[in-house]
């Protein structure tokens, strides 16, 4: 039987959760955490009602993401081996041992843990075992490209279906998510939305003052991979610049596409108006959002299928008071009305964005009002208190 070493340093979650008379809930991280996941931090720990903790495979960014309650799990010897099996030998998504599952109830067991919260679909599939071997509920969430990971395959279709109907509930970014998940054959009655949950009162609204010598500065934040529509912005971007040659370009964030649009840029002209600032800090992106005019964030289907929620960063520019400028893709069209409270246009169309630009400058007093309610819907529906709260009902809702 295969076992699981406990990371030496991680902290006994068992005695902390004895200390406390509410319920606990274990949260399923495979990495805690990854620096693009600071929409988990947040949400598990702005929990009140219930207790958190946490049990992952590996931790990293832990000064950036500190947290005391969690048990790190080492992998089995056997595990690629494992892993070759399943995917190469079955063409099947691999799945825990029933070894990893003894270690891993023992861990929810000593933690005196309800129920068990696992991040991402695609994760929560390689727990299946685990999900049928607790005595206890499960919840899964999705948050966007976990949907359609790997499910052109008939084998990893079909264990997704099996996932969904041993989890008590299946949590969703969007109403898209929620769409995309009933076609794979989840139960609609199963799922809950439960949106990101944004900091709004670390983000105060401010408003921009519009450069009078044509100054525009753009910015756009994530990683740099093929779904964010990167390359549709930069298309976008030089059709303005050439009409506002003074304008500039900030994308923070890294990925594999850099030197690809760092090349890109310069083909069409712009190269030198578009900086790449890599991975900022929060407090680096907030002074980035406050120092610019317009956020772009065309987002694509990727070829894979891939599309996404919410996205956090497109959230906290609207908060901040940026206009936004983005696509009818996935769940943004739940966070935007086209010219309200944000611009759309459809996906892939960097004429059309271009154009949007364009005449959105010209009407500065329009501008404005959309930055403002931009910042009032993300205030409305996406608050973070909100969100947690709603979070821990159903939370409530799966444990009984």
């Amino acid at each position: 039987m295969t076992k699981m070493a406990a990371e030496p340093h991680s902290t006994d979650i068992a005695q902390s959760a004895r200390s406390t008379e509410r319920p606990v809930v274990a949260s399923y991280c495979a990495t805690f955490l990854k620096p693009e996941m600071l929409h988990i931090y947040r949400q598990i720990t702005s929990l009140t009602r219930v207790s958190p903790v946490v049990i992952a495979q590996k931790r990293e960014e832990t000064e950036r993401f500190p947290f005391d309650k969690i048990t790190v799990v080492g992998k089995p010897s056997l595990h690629f081996a494992r892993r070759f099996w399943f995917k190469e030998i079955r063409r099947a998504p691999w799945q825990i041992s029933r070894g990893e599952v003894d270690a891993l109830i023992h861990i929810l067991d000593q933690a005196r843990a309800q129920l068990l919260h696992i991040y991402f679909g695609h994760i929560a599939v390689h727990l299946l075992p685990l999900i049928r071997g607790w005595t206890k509920p499960s919840v899964v969430s999705f948050h966007g490209a976990d949907v359609m990971v790997d499910l052109e395959k008939p084998a990893y279709r079909a264990a997704t279906k099996e996932m969904l109907a041993a989890v008590r509930l299946v949590l969703v970014r969007s109403e898209s998510l929620e769409r995309a998940l009933i076609e794979i054959g989840c139960a609609p009655e199963k799922i809950r939305i439960q949106r990101t949950g944004i900091p709004v009162d670390e983000i105060p609204f401010r408003d921009r003052v519009w450069p009078s010598d044509e100054a525009w500065r753009f910015v756009q934040a994530c990683r740099l991979i093929e779904k964010k529509g990167l390359k549709t912005s930069l298309l976008s971007f030089a059709e303005f610049a050439a009409r506002y040659p003074r304008s500039t370009f900030t994308i923070a964030g890294e990925g594999p596409l850099r030197s690809e649009l760092e090349e890109r840029a310069g083909e069409l002209g712009v190269g030198d108006k578009v900086s790449f600032a890599g991975f900022v800090s929060q407090t680096q992106l907030r002074e980035l959002f406050y120092r610019s005019h317009i956020f772009l964030h065309p987002r694509e289907l990727g070829t894979d299928g891939n599309q996404e929620g919410v996205p956090n960063s497109m959230l906290e520019a609207m908060a901040s008071g940026l206009p936004v400028f983005a696509t009818e893709h996935g769940g943004i069209p739940e966070a935007i009305e086209s010219g309200t409270s944000g611009i759309l246009v459809k996906e892939g169309d960097a004429p059309a964005l271009g154009r949007a630009l364009l005449e959105a400058v010209a009407r500065p007093d329009q501008l404005s009002t959309i930055a403002r309610n931009g910042s009032d819907s993300v205030r409305q529906k996406f608050g973070q208190r909100a969100q947690t709260q709603k979070l821990e009902d159903y939370y409530f809702e799966a444990m009984g």
